[in-house]
């Protein structure tokens, strides 16, 4: 017979009820942790994008068209450009809406030379305000095209400036603060091209469009006829998409009728940092980088380029032979998650070289191409310190009326740039081309030793650099410095400082006045 108190029915005797409320939570804890790895593993395995060996370059690549212009009386090489909405077919029977300079997608190829006094018209033709920025481009701070020079729906803008720096491949794109990775995405980039003298005297290709070809990689992404812009899940660089396109074409092939072609690659994505090198591992010779030409061409297999970042590459052809020019995975120490997350596992089949049967003979390239202008650190006035977070710059973010450094014009500074933020960023600086004086305490290997204006930063690294601010001075328009994942930069990524005359001080800025005009 059983007692009364003993918890006993027919025999057998009852769990306490603490004991099976334990058992039911260690359940849900175990489903929940089985659901949330399944999870995690859906999202890290569909994390990893590649389209090695699926492409199959079936359109021929679109060469961006040269500007035309007019000279003036008093020589000022006038350009127009015109920002516009329009529809653009990636395939055919398929219209994305798009945004372009004087056409639906991207823009027309500025060139000018070096000592020519340059306008652009810009009109802008769009739903909403936005600017012209001519990245890499030493010029006034009130013609830079960054946030304080707002050009509103339906308006227009002209500014007027002086080439005065070496030849280089620069490009222009908008620049309005809060909305540049949309409206680069939306197609409003374009090439900016210098000449000058030395280097029209190197025997270089030099044939724009034959020979000498402009290369403006994307990452995109396609919902049906339509772009996707979405930023997907744990990617906290930004944008990235799931296929590449070359001046706006999709597959393209570029057919090659020199024994030597020349590549000005930019990378145009808004976060994707890319490793170009080709699929049969043979090797280039990097002539230039962001600001102009190196010292001696530098042989490479692999070239890392970050948002923004230039590079002109020269490839050797052979008759009848395909090359494809591919993105390999970065090896740039990234972590677990961003080498998964921030797409440095991911590999592409951008472009696809054909030889012709028969090939013009090329001239060789020179040992040595132009000597380095740049400052070397050695008469720095100044060093300055800057700790590259998502969350701002020196733990501020953007303020479009707050002056964030006064630099001399004339002098020369050290910036140590510092990213521990757990992520990649790179670092863009209006206004100059800098010399890279080391990274992590090491001095920079070939291809990071000539003229920049954009240098990338993974976690955990110091970069420092050397700079010259020759003016014009202007102590109430700023220029930018900033992170050139456009999703950072947007999110507040970014500072200001201004160039002003020995002993002067820096001006009261006031933000740009809004044309209310945004539309999304």
């Amino acid at each position: 017979m059983s007692k009364s108190g003993n918890n006993v029915t027919g025999g057998k005797r009852r769990m306490p009820g603490w004991k099976r409320a334990l058992l039911i939570l260690g359940s849900l804890v175990a489903t929940f942790a089985l659901v949330i790895g399944s999870l995690f593993t859906w999202l890290y395995t569909g994390a990893k994008v590649s389209t090695v060996g699926e492409v199959d370059f079936h359109n021929a690549l679109a060469v961006p068209p040269l500007a035309a212009s007019t000279v003036d009386a008093d020589g000022t090489r006038v350009f127009d450009l015109r920002m516009q909405a329009g529809e653009t077919e990636f395939t055919p029977g398929s219209k994305t809406p798009t945004w372009g300079f004087n056409g639906s997608y991207l823009g027309p190829t500025l060139r000018a030379a070096k000592g020519e006094k340059v306008r652009v018209k810009v009109a802008n033709t769009l739903p909403e305000e936005s600017t012209v920025h001519w990245h890499g481009m030493h010029l006034p701070a009130a013609m830079d095209g960054g946030p304080h020079q707002m050009v509103p729906a339906g308006g227009n803008w002209a500014p007027e400036w002086t080439i005065e720096q070496p030849a280089a491949t620069l490009w222009y794109h908008p620049h309005p603060h809060g909305e540049t990775e949309t409206h680069v995405q939306r197609g409003l980039a374009g090439l900016f091209l210098l000449d000058d003298t030395a280097s029209a005297a190197l025997p270089l290709p030099k044939s724009y469009g034959v020979d000498d070809i402009p290369v403006i990689v994307q990452d995109v992404t396609f919902d049906g006829a339509k772009f996707d812009h979405g930023h997907k899940l744990m990617r906290n660089v930004g944008f990235l998409g799931d296929r590449t396109m070359v001046n706006g074409t999709l597959d393209p092939y570029v057919t090659v009728q020199d024994e030597l072609v020349r590549l000005r690659l930019l990378n145009a994505s808004t976060a994707r940092v890319y490793t170009f090198g080709f699929d049969d591992g043979r090797t280039f010779r990097q002539i230039a980088s962001d600001g102009g030409l190196l010292e001696a061409p530098h042989t490479a297999d692999r070239l890392v380029l970050s948002p923004g970042e230039r590079a002109e590459i020269v490839v050797r052809m052979k008759p009848g032979e395909r090359t494809v020019l591919r993105s390999y995975p970065l090896d740039a120490g990234l972590d677990f998650w961003n080498q998964r997350f921030g797409g440095g596992d991911d590999s592409f089949d951008v472009m696809q070289l054909r030889a012709a049967p028969t090939l013009r003979p090329s001239a060789e390239l020179p040992g040595a191409l132009v000597a380095s202008a740049l400052p070397t650190g050695e008469d720095s006035a100044r060093n300055r310190f800057f700790e590259l977070k998502a969350s701002g710059i020196n733990g501020r973010k953007m303020d479009m009326s707050r002056v964030d450094e006064t630099v001399t014009r004339g002098t020369a500074e050290t910036w140590t740039l510092r990213n521990d933020d757990g992520m990649p960023h790179n670092f863009h600086v209006h206004d100059v081309q800098f010399r890279i004086l080391d990274i992590n305490g090491v001095a920079p290997p070939p291809p990071l030793r000539g003229p920049k204006d954009t240098v990338f930063i993974p976690s955990g690294s110091t970069v420092r650099i050397a700079l010259r601010f020759d003016g014009p001075a202007d102590p109430d328009t700023p220029y930018m410095f900033h992170c050139h994942l456009l999703y950072h930069e947007d999110k507040g990524m970014m500072g200001q400082f201004v160039v002003v005359e020995p002993g002067q001080s820096a001006g009261t800025l006031k933000p740009p006045p809004s044309t209310g005009s945004h539309q999304h």
